[in-house]
């Protein structure tokens, strides 16, 4: 009877939120109202409370049997002939039910890193015999990270347009879970206080849908944890653009599709489409903690780019119109010799260019102001290379101002730029165009070089889903998503030709402050700014509950992403302990945080409530670590009994408070991990650094 009743609970909560993702389907794909709908299901559907049990040190470890688990599915589903893991259709003639009608060969498996680091790669060419279509999968499997990843790409080879390609899926097959799986999934980044919130989902048959507002990761991240009986994993879908994700409960596993949500249309002669990239991780624990861990170790050791780092940055200039050359040199010299030791990038923002009216309305002029910068940036990026430090300098390239030499430019040619006739300030350039790509290549390599650009901040402020729709329209005769899909490609095109260009460039990805997280931009730069609730507003001030919000995106964002920024601008001891993260905009406290690339622990969920702690835990190898407790404005509680996890069961640790490493306790891991250390808090708010270290 609990069982019937189970399954009728779960059916209906499904029932009841697929209602809701219609609505949302129904909504502007670029509106404020999607984003609300879209949240509405996740809290009436799912949990954001819950907490993960405490697990020893050598559980979390990749196994064998996860490896071999990965292997197995990658062979049978991913390299398959019979039944791939994706689909499309090629003149309404579906792929997998008419498979008779291609030609597959299977190139050979390279050496470990030969084109992705950790990952040996085949190459599977998979030709029509009825027209001149070829797709291409190009599949990378990790194995010691227990991860693979795949993207298929559709190529027309004849000398005609090609049959209609459509229902494009690079994802579209079951993971072998067994019943009543969960699924993971957090918000995405809406300049909220809780973006980024995790939340829990049980599946059932009705498919949980999911993806991006207007091409952007407002309403949801695209990361999926699927915890079951029988086996797990962790779904990441790569695709800076309107991406599509359904799950949805066979009864043997979990039902997977991903795509690029509207593709559809004839493909002109040499012309290429790709899907997005779809990566996943396997594990085989009902712990879905050790998904997340083991994800996070995958994204270190094989997806950023490498040399990725924690980086420290000061700002000698944010947002700059009206600053000058002579004030932005006179802040550089005026860090403290002690400092540039440990600072990385010194930070220029928006501003630095001709300014019309203000810093947002004049973009498409990318060099700097000659009236308040005559000697260009040049002097100010040689002065901070003298000191230790490099230049992040922040760029909007994807828009273009009506009447900017860009602009003037662009509109010169046919297709180059796609122009708002609404708002003067908000035309995007054309970068499916491969010609427009290339002059934009180059025209930022010779302002990134002229500058002096150690980090590129890139930028994204507008939804881009209505301007690759209004571009179909004029340019595709009668294709869908043909501008998405070759603007997206183009991009990471973009993206990746400056970095070979420039050794040693770092992408700050910033687009509105993580409106662009996803997969395929994790292999190419880090978010430096997560979200934009943390800018203050024009008077100075900052949101409300700034602190507690910097908390819980912290908690939030460190399930997926190991390397990622931002500031709360509130002074005091608390202050600067909320904004202890990964890459910071402090110094303070510079040599624990190197525990925030490793192993992470949700200690205690608090959410936005300020009556309650919220704790988590960092390590690096479980030989040394740190915990973090929050005690907000409102809590009564003076003692919190932190627990541990992930720690080897029969080993001493040491541990201490961090202002206090005089005292230090002695336990075993099993005792920290089950009885916990009692620490009594007596000033409210305040914020406990807890450290600990094997003993040797």
């Amino acid at each position: 009877m609990y069982c019937r009743g189970r399954i009728i609970m779960r059916a209906i909560i499904s029932l009841f939120q697929a209602l809701l993702f219609i609505v949302s389907s129904f909504a502007v794909p670029d509106s404020n109202f999607k984003v609300w709908v879209d949240r509405a299901a996740m809290e009436m559907s799912a949990t954001a409370d819950f907490s993960f049990e405490p697990m020893d040190a050598e559980e979390y470890e990749i196994s064998a049997e996860e490896k071999a688990m990965c292997r197995e599915w990658y062979d049978e589903n991913v390299l398959s002939t019979e039944n791939p893991a994706y689909t499309f259709s090629v003149g309404n003639k579906d792929f997998r039910k008419n498979i008779s009608d291609w030609d597959f060969s299977i190139g050979e498996e390279s050496e470990v890193g030969a084109v992705y680091r950790g990952g040996k790669t085949t190459y599977i060419t998979i030709s029509h015999k009825k027209s001149n279509i070829v797709a291409t999968v190009e599949a990378t499997i990790y194995e010691e990270s227990a991860s693979c990843d795949w993207t298929v790409y559709i190529k027309n080879n004849g000398e005609e347009n090609s049959p209609v390609v459509s229902e494009f899926y690079a994802a579209d097959c079951t993971l072998p879970t067994g019943k009543d799986a969960d699924a993971y999934f957090s918000k995405g980044s809406f300049a909220e206080a809780d973006d980024f919130e995790l939340f829990k989902s049980e599946l059932a048959l009705i498919p949980m849908v999911f993806s991006a507002n207007g091409g952007r990761t407002e309403s949801y991240l695209p990361y999926f944890n699927i915890n079951g009986e029988d086996g797990s994993a962790v779904l990441a879908v790569g695709w800076t653009g309107q991406w599509y994700t359904s799950l949805a409960e066979t009864g043997k596993g979990v039902e997977i599709k991903a795509k690029q949500e509207e593709l559809k249309g004839y493909l002109l002669p040499g012309e290429e489409v790709r899907s997005p990239l779809v990566s996943l991780t396997f594990y085989n624990s009902d712990n879905a903690l050790k998904g997340f861990n083991s994800f996070r170790n995958f994204t270190v050791d094989c997806v950023y780019p490498e040399g990725t780092k924690q980086v420290v940055t000061t700002g000698i200039g944010i947002e700059v119109a009206g600053t000058t050359e002579e004030q932005v040199i006179q802040n550089v010299k005026n860090i403290p010799e002690e400092w540039t030791h440990s600072l990385d990038y010194a930070w220029v923002d928006a501003g630095w260019y001709p300014i019309d009216e203000n810093w947002s309305n004049s973009l498409g002029n990318w060099y700097a102001d000659p009236e308040r910068f005559p000697n260009g940036l040049g002097e100010i990026s040689e002065l901070l290379e003298e000191r230790g430090m490099g230049l992040l300098l922040w760029y909007e390239v994807e828009r273009c101002c009506r009447n900017s030499e860009m602009y003037n430019e662009l509109v010169k040619h046919n297709e180059w730029m796609i122009v708002n006739e609404e708002d003067w300030d908000t035309n995007y350039v054309n970068f499916a165009n491969d010609d427009c790509l290339e002059y934009m290549t180059n025209l930022m390599l010779d302002s990134l070089r002229d500058n002096g650009v150690k980090c590129f901040r890139s930028d994204q402020n507008y939804p881009l889903l209505p301007y690759w729709e209004q571009a179909d329209k004029l340019w595709e005769d009668g294709r869908k998503g043909i501008t998405e899909n070759h603007y997206v490609t183009n991009i990471y095109r973009f993206f990746d030709t400056l970095v070979e260009e420039i050794p040693g460039l770092m992408i700050d990805n910033c687009a509105s402050g993580g409106k662009r997280l996803d997969i395929e931009m994790s292999r190419r730069s880090t978010p430096l700014w997560r979200s934009d609730y943390n800018c203050m507003d024009g008077e100075g001030n900052s949101n409300p509950g700034i602190l507690q919000a910097t908390q819980s995106q912290t908690y939030g964002i460190s399930f997926w992403y190991p390397y990622n920024g931002t500031c709360a601008y509130v002074t005091g001891e608390y202050a600067d302990r909320t904004n202890i993260i990964s890459s910071s905009q402090h110094l303070d406290y510079f040599d624990i945080r190197k525990h925030m690339v490793g192993n992470y622990y949700p200690l205690t969920y608090g959410g936005l409530d300020t009556s309650r702690y919220l704790a988590m835990q960092f390590d690096t190898d479980a030989k040394e670590g740190m915990a973090l407790i929050y005690k907000r404005e409102n809590v009564n509680e003076n003692t919190y009994n932190l627990v541990l996890n992930g720690l080897e069961s029969d080993t001493l640790y040491e541990v201490y408070d961090y202002d206090f490493p005089e005292t230090k306790y002695q336990k075993t891991g099993k005792e920290l991990m089950t009885q916990g250390i009692t620490l009594t808090i007596n000033d409210t708010p305040k914020a406990v650094i807890v450290l600990y270290n094997a003993v040797k």
